[in-house]
Parts: structure tokens; C-alpha cells; sequence
């Protein structure tokens, strides 16, 4: 199938997704659900390539595969978060609520829609992977698949601290900082990020491979400057106060890493 065609389709099942979506935030008044189906999105466009791609077909089933394995993963993590406060709408999308008042079911239609774009913009790489007609996997797809393996690992390890640390009730109030979260305010970040480079590393073999740097580039903006720590670290600060400042103080941002010392006057 010509590759035109496998976008389009893809375009039109997140969006037929993401309206299907926007109908049930608008009758149960929770549009923090968005987040769950943005990454559900991406098993769907691997379903969708494991049917289209004209590429070498092990490498198409391999590249398939890992596409679902981590959206299915990310989406289960996130879908027990949202789902477990299905009647109380995250702060962000409270505060988006009252901005876009009166017109906000309206606006968020269409924010669920440019979330359903996104997931095909993003998937730039997927399409490059599974057009590549070269026979045998390059060195630079197994570094890709190695750090991968690297990053679905260590994002599921900082998300399941995080989530063991939130369910004892002695730490309501408090920071993380038990694992993964000694040495990174944002390992789950960190993790995601590196997940996309290793999709643009097995992409890159491709014709116009180099087109595939763009997903992580544009990852690394919203994680760096929109919806990532920005957002993150401002709701902390504002719950957590001085505990959160000073583990900004000691703890790097992103990159894993040993702590900072204290200085004192």
C-alpha cells in the first residue's frame, strides 16, 4: 500500500479515536482520559503498519511489535492513574476548563483532535522503519533495539517506584526520592526520551532516515519546555513547597546522576 495511503488511514483512526474519546470526557466532565488514548494511539498505528508496511517484513514485525509493547505499556500505566480519580479532572485540565469558559467542550474537541495529529507526526519514524525494503537488520538498528530494551526497562522501573511510593499512605505530602528518583527529578522522562532515539536510530537506515531525529527532537521540546518539567515541577512546588525546592537543589533534573552537595553560608 502507498505510503500516502497508510498515513491517511492512520490520521483517520486517531481521529475517529480521539472523537470517540472527546464524547466521553464531555459526558463524564474528565478531560485528563485524552492522555490515556494519546499513547493508546500508537498501538493502533502499529496494528495499522503491521498490515500496510512495505518494507523487509522481519524487520516491519519487529518494529511493530516494539511500537505496541510500549504504547501498551505507557497507556495500562497511565490508564490506572487517570481511572483511579475518574470524578476529580487533573489541575491542568481544570485550569483549561476555565480559561476556554463558556466555548470548552468545544475547545477541548478540537485539542483532542491536534492530540490525534500529533501521534501521527510523531510516528514520522514508524513510517520510515516499515519502508525500508534493505534486507538484514544494520548495526545501528540493534544499537536501537538495545536501548529500547534500555528504556522500556527503566521508564516501567521509575514509574512502578513512583507508583509504590504514592500508595503508602506516610508519604501523602512528601517527595520521591527512593530509587531511580535519587538520582533524577523526571527518570521516567529521562526513559521516554531515549525510547524515541532509539526509534530514530533504527529508523535513520532508511531512505531520508535522518527525517526520523525529528520525533525526538520535538519530544525533548514539549518534555523540556511545555507539558513535561515545566508542568511537572510548578504543581509540585505548589503542593510540596520547600521539600520540592530543595530536592531541585540536590537532585539533577533529568540525567540520572549523583547528588548535589549541599552548600551552606
Amino acid at each position: 500500500m502507498n505510503i500516502a495511503i497508510t498515513v491517511l488511514i492512520c490520521f483517520m483512526a486517531c481521529s475517529l479515536i480521539m472523537t470517540g474519546v472527546w464524547i466521553w470526557a464531555k459526558r463524564i466532565k474528565n478531560a485528563g482520559v485524552v492522555d490515556i488514548f494519546w499513547t493508546l494511539n500508537f498501538p493502533v498505528i502499529a496494528l495499522i503498519l503491521f498490515f500496510t508496511g512495505q518494507g523487509w517484513a522481519p524487520r516491519v514485525q519487529m518494529v511493530c511489535s516494539l511500537i505496541f509493547i510500549a504504547g501498551l505499556r505507557l497507556g495500562f500505566h497511565l490508564g490506572k492513574r487517570v481511572l483511579s480519580h475518574l470524578q476529580q479532572e487533573e489541575g491542568r485540565y481544570q485550569q483549561l476548563r476555565q480559561d476556554w469558559a463558556p466555548h470548552a467542550d468545544r475547545k477541548f474537541f478540537w485539542f483532542f483532535q491536534f492530540q490525534g495529529i500529533s501521534n501521527v507526526i510523531l510516528s514520522l519514524p514508524f513510517f520510515l522503519m516499515v519502508s525500508n525494503k534493505n534486507p538484514g537488520f544494520h548495526l545501528l538498528e540493534i544499537a536501537g533495539f538495545v536501548l529500547w530494551a534500555i528504556a522500556l526497562a527503566g521508564e516501567a522501573i521509575a514509574d512502578w517506584q513512583l507508583d509504590q511510593f504514592k500508595k503508602d499512605p506516610a508519604n501523602k505530602g512528601k517527595v520521591c526520592s527512593k530509587g531511580l528518583w535519587n538520582y533524577s527529578r523526571h527518570p521516567n522522562y529521562f526513559f521516554e526520551l531515549l525510547l524515541w532515539t532509539a526509534y530514530f536510530l533504527i529508523a535513520c537506515t532508511a531512505d531520508f532516515g535522518w527525517l526520523a531525529l525529528s520525533s525526538p527532537l520535538i519530544i525533548a521540546y514539549l518534555l523540556f519546555k511545555v507539558t513535561g518539567i515545566p508542568a511537572t515541577e510548578a504543581q509540585a512546588i505548589r503542593s510540596k513547597g520547600a521539600q520540592y525546592v530543595e530536592y531541585q537543589n540536590t537532585t539533577s533534573a533529568f540525567v540520572p546522576w549523583f547528588k548535589k552537595r549541599k552548600t551552606s553560608l
